[in-house]
């Protein structure tokens, strides 16, 4: 297995994990700007509790590397027509930019971070459970199936990684101890209400009479990022989609994958490989409605996550025209149903 120090020291092994821009969410919520995009350097220093100051010699020291994965400075015209864009009301002169593809780059160099930290654990982890664990798309019924490989990474992050963080700060730290216990506390018990998802997860994975083809989810929880954005891409073309072009990365403009549907109509897609105990927010809809409606001007907008969408996720998505694909949806698709959207 892949360990700290070397991520930290080898280029190479950052770069085949640049993709797993989801792990950021997974530790902390990462707030963007209005954009849906990007962070501000003094955002990127909120995020991983350090100063600006370390963030800004990292970037003295790393430029060409972030560069490559989405660090920017905007000045003149470009950043005038960003700040109207965004809605940012800012008077400097020029402004740094963070993609998410940066930050996670920014997480595995930043030494002095207790979240970076957390960031690298999380990502070797499910960097380790991709090597080791083959895509299959039989029905697994031993002791390796999905839920529990999912009970077995929130073990190793929750039980192993949070909570001793937090004895840790308790041990030395005085003026906030209790807020820190009842963090801590808080903290246990969502690990505790996560594993009762296990009993679900196992209907959900498993081979029943009406649901023959149940392996299907298994195969595409086993994929990475770009796996699975090609994947929906196939589901695509299968349907009568035309023009078919995975955009995942730096430089997308807020969606994965652009093309014109069988009947002609401008097609945006989001994907979300999500572990499928988390949901899809509010939040994260709008920002893609944002980018489907404002900088895509899509016909058609599909959202296709592996996991469920909160309440208001799915009443935002059809108040603003997005085609809200959560994980029930998602397998039917796979497994043979067309999306009448795409007609």
């Amino acid at each position: 297995m892949i360990n700290e120090a070397a991520l930290l020291e080898s280029k190479t092994l950052r770069d085949s994990a640049l993709e797993r821009t989801e792990v950021l969410d997974r530790v902390k919520a990462l707030s963007l700007l209005p954009d849906g995009m990007h962070v501000t350097t003094a955002m990127v220093a909120t995020y991983f509790q350090v100063g600006i100051k370390a963030i800004r010699s990292l970037v003295v020291d790393h430029r060409a590397e972030l560069e490559v994965n989405g660090y920017r400075v905007l000045t003149g015209s470009e950043l005038s027509s960003f700040k109207e864009l965004s809605g940012i009301q800012s008077r400097t002169a020029s402004l740094a930019l963070f993609s998410r593809r940066a930050v996670l780059n920014v997480a595995m160099l930043l030494r002095d971070s207790e979240v970076a930290r957390q960031v690298r654990t999380y990502l070797l982890d499910m960097e380790y459970m991709a090597r080791t664990q083959p895509v299959d798309n039989s029905v697994q019924s031993d002791a390796t199936s999905l839920d529990d490989r999912i009970d077995q990474r929130i073990t190793h992050i929750l039980g192993r990684t949070v909570v001793p963080m937090f004895n840790a700060l308790i041990e030395t730290s005085n003026e906030h101890r209790q807020e820190l216990i009842a963090l801590r506390t808080g903290v246990q018990r969502i690990e505790r209400r996560l594993r009762q998802h296990n009993a679900r997860l196992h209907r959900l994975e498993g081979p029943r009479e009406d649901r023959p083809l149940a392996g299907v989810m298994a195969s595409l929880d086993a994929m990475n990022g770009p796996e699975f954005e090609e994947h929906v891409a196939e589901l695509l073309r299968r349907d009568g989609c035309t023009a078919v072009v995975v955009r995942g990365g730096h430089g997308d403009r807020g969606v994965d994958i652009t093309g014109r549907t069988a009947a002609g109509r401008h097609l945006v897609v989001q994907c979300k490989r999500f572990a499928p105990y988390v949901s899809v927010t509010s939040p994260d809809v709008q920002k893609f409605l944002g980018a489907a409606k404002v900088l895509h001007n899509a016909e058609v907008a599909l959202y296709v996550a592996t996991c469920p969408f909160t309440r208001d996720a799915l009443n935002i998505a059809a108040d603003g025209g997005i085609t809200a694909v959560p994980r029930t949806l998602l397998e039917a698709w796979a497994s043979g149903t067309t999306l009448d959207v795409l007609g």
